[in-house]
């Protein structure tokens, strides 16, 4: 089962043409059992209609010559013979040989005659009499052995070689069944294709609705089924869009009406005496303004108007790691991307920020940042020597505003929202951000981005 086509496409046309293989098998073997029923009933008719023709020249034929002319009527597969005694044995049944079948309905009407059981003997040489004809021999050939009465009453034996069913093939019969199913299977090949194509396309644009809302609509085309799956998907991109848009809108509204009273506290300030007061109270609106802040950004990653562009990854790594060493970080860079990506440049930036951010802010100022290329993908390693995170908790710390209390506490000031934020801009520009341990302790980071052509 493993081996079979993973696709719509080619299930479909595996099953069409093992059908199609089935059904000219079994037609093949159909063809060839009628041709041999025919073939039998040719020889059966033919055969009494010889046993007639000779019984009645016997009949018109003096009795003293008829010896003589059995003997130029013999050859190696027909021996007959007169006056030998009427059978006593049972006769041949129906089930011996087609032939027999066949030539004893056509011969009963004609002549008074019984068929005896198909005897087998070797092909006798030509002009052999039947008397010395071998019984015994390697090549044994069956023999019809039939007996007919005379109107004078004397018996005439005949014993007929059955030929042999014939085993060649219909040729050109077989090749006009197999163009057949040649022509059928390219048919159905064009068909199916033409069928899937729709879905084909259907899956395409549900794997980038994700990251690109504004995509082309699906051509409403096809039969009507598929008709229906593409208006359906095309009405549910444009609620999403009027979703998100709405969304953003009212992400305007609260950013402006949120900050508006901070901005008013903080001018209020001003009037209060106690200096330690008001700085308590600053610091308290300073992360209420920052805690705003990010849960904004957290709701907008990923649905960004950036373009895509292809971007020269290594200058953009230069740069950050000359930000974080301005900041006092120790950085060590390896490897070259040596090829563009596919990504919007401020996004992954802000990506890039906040996975080195958490490393240096959490696990100290030592951060290894490795970069891997291969045909289809870059891949960024980020390696810190900090205490890591448990294996069971690696997906928990990618929610929003989960924190670990041993390294994240809220006096370190993360607001939680970092790697929430760095995997939605990863996945929105078709790559993805997992975390592992790095060998000798601490934590690997492994941003995964797709390479341009």
């Amino acid at each position: 089962m493993k081996r079979l086509p993973r696709t719509l496409t080619g299930q479909l046309l595996l099953a069409v043409v093992i059908s199609l293989i089935l059904a000219q098998g079994f037609g093949a073997w159909l063809l060839l059992e009628d041709r041999d029923h025919f073939g039998a009933q040719l020889r059966g008719e033919s055969a009494a209609e010889r046993l007639a023709g000779i019984a009645n020249m016997l009949a018109r034929t003096p009795a003293g010559e008829r010896e003589r002319l059995l003997l130029i009527l013999n050859e190696p597969g027909n021996f007959f013979t007169l006056a030998e005694p009427w059978g006593k044995a049972r006769e041949a049944s129906t089930g011996d040989h087609l032939l027999v079948e066949t030539f004893r309905d056509a011969a009963s009407g004609k002549l008074d005659i019984q068929v005896l059981p198909i005897e087998l003997r070797p092909m006798a040489p030509p002009g052999t009499p039947l008397s010395q004809a071998p019984e015994h021999g390697p090549m044994l050939t069956p023999f019809l052995v039939v007996q007919a009465r005379l109107q004078d009453g004397t018996v005439l034996s005949w014993r007929h070689a059955i030929p042999p069913t014939p085993r060649n093939w219909p040729a050109r019969t077989l090749l006009l069944l197999w163009v057949l199913a040649l022509t059928v299977a390219i048919l159905a090949s064009w068909l199916v294709r033409r069928l899937t194509r729709p879905l084909a396309a259907l899956a395409d644009a549900a794997s980038g609705l994700a990251s690109n809302l504004d995509q082309p609509p699906l051509p409403e085309t096809g039969p009507r089924e598929v008709v229906r799956a593409a208006a359906a998907f095309n009405r549910m991109q444009r609620e999403l869009k009027s979703y998100l848009e709405t969304r953003s809108q009212a992400l305007a509204g609260v950013s402006h009406d949120l900050r508006l009273p901070i901005t008013r506290l903080r001018l209020r300030l001003e009037q209060i005496a106690d200096p330690t007061l008001r700085e308590r109270i600053e610091m308290d609106l300073s992360e209420m303004d920052s805690m705003i802040g990010h849960t904004l950004d957290f709701l907008r990653a990923g649905q960004s108007s950036e373009p895509v562009v292809k971007l020269n990854l290594d200058i953009l790594l230069e740069s950050l790691v000359e930000d974080f060493e301005a900041l006092g970080a120790r950085i060590a860079l390896h490897g070259q991307a040596g090829r563009p990506v596919l990504a919007q440049p401020q996004a992954l930036r802000r990506c890039l920020g906040n996975l080195l951010e958490n490393a240096r802010r959490y696990a100290g100022e030592d951060i290894d940042l490795t970069v891997e290329s291969t045909r289809q993908t870059v891949t960024l390693m980020i390696e810190d020597r900090g205490p890591g995170i448990p294996p069971e908790l690696r997906d928990q710390v990618f929610e929003p505003y989960f924190r670990l209390e041993s390294s994240r506490a809220r006096s370190t000031g993360g607001s939680g929202l970092g790697l929430a934020i760095a995997r939605a801009i990863a996945r929105a520009q078709h790559g993805d951000v997992r975390l592992e341990d790095r060998p000798g302790g601490g934590l690997r980071v492994v941003l995964t981005l797709k390479a341009a052509d």
